[in-house]
């Protein structure tokens, strides 16, 4: 996609959970996940399951990896826990400017911590759009809490958000459940489509459960969505990246 700074209307945005570079053939591979990535040729970048540990080896400092694979990307990381020297959780790329960011910490009791990574990024003329690096957690109780902290005032709901909202990423919902509930009351969403023209995101080799989702509210419009399948991206990892085109209405 290309792009023509202020002048943007358009922007391509991919949301990818990279399973700590994980194959389905149980090898960690960075390098094969930014082959995937590069292949989505998407404007902003919202990834999940993220090591970032610069002083072990390579194939833990997945975040550097990536961000030195990418320079025409600037990055921001949200560290949810220690791992294996350094931090894993989320990290979201923009080759638009990254004006600033927040990590919100999700975590419920005892259960795993989980985030929300924000990002405020200039798609074009001053126009900003505040992008949400959503994971989720898998447990039922769990997730309703978390879904009541991210539509509260601490976080979706904070006064200072005065731009159009984007929230993508690893819901761990497969069920319509209260997130979905409480995102729909004040978003647009849709139901992606692989392939075979099925409603599902995951695990990529044969999707059986939809995990993966956006919601957007206007001025953004939806063009065109899809999961991006391919021989690579089949293996890489256990979800399939999911791309979404957006035009900001009103600009010229």
């Amino acid at each position: 996609m290309d792009l023509r700074a202020a002048a943007v209307t358009k922007f391509r945005v991919a949301t990818y959970n990279i399973h700590k570079c994980r194959g389905l053939d149980r090898k960690t591979s960075p390098e094969r996940i930014i082959g995937v990535i590069k292949a989505l040729d998407a404007d902003v970048l919202c990834l999940q399951e993220v090591v970032h540990a610069p002083v072990g080896t390579r194939v833990f400092d997945q975040a550097g990896e990536i961000a030195r694979a990418l320079p025409e990307y600037a990055w921001c990381f949200g560290s949810n826990r220690a791992l294996l020297g350094g931090e894993y959780g989320n990290m979201t790329l923009s080759r638009l400017p990254l004006v600033s960011w927040r990590n919100y910490d999700l975590t419920h009791r005892r259960r795993e911590e989980r985030g929300v990574l924000r990002a405020d990024i200039e798609v074009g003329s001053g126009q900003m759009v505040h992008v949400f690096n959503v994971h989720l957690g898998t447990g039922f109780q769990e997730r309703r809490a978390q879904a009541e902290r991210l539509v509260s005032a601490e976080v979706l709901g904070h006064p200072e958000l005065v731009h159009p909202r984007l929230v993508l990423g690893d819901f761990n919902e497969w069920t319509r459940g209260l997130t979905t509930k409480l995102l729909e009351k004040t978003f647009k969403t849709f139901r992606p489509q692989h392939g075979l023209g099925f409603p599902r995101t995951f695990p990529g080799m044969l999707p059986l459960l939809s995990l993966d989702f956006y919601y957007y509210e206007p001025p953004l419009v939806l063009d065109e969505a899809h999961l991006f399948r391919s021989r690579q991206a089949l293996v890489a990892s256990d979800h399939l990246p999911l791309i979404a085109d957006y035009r900001m209405d009103g600009l010229a």
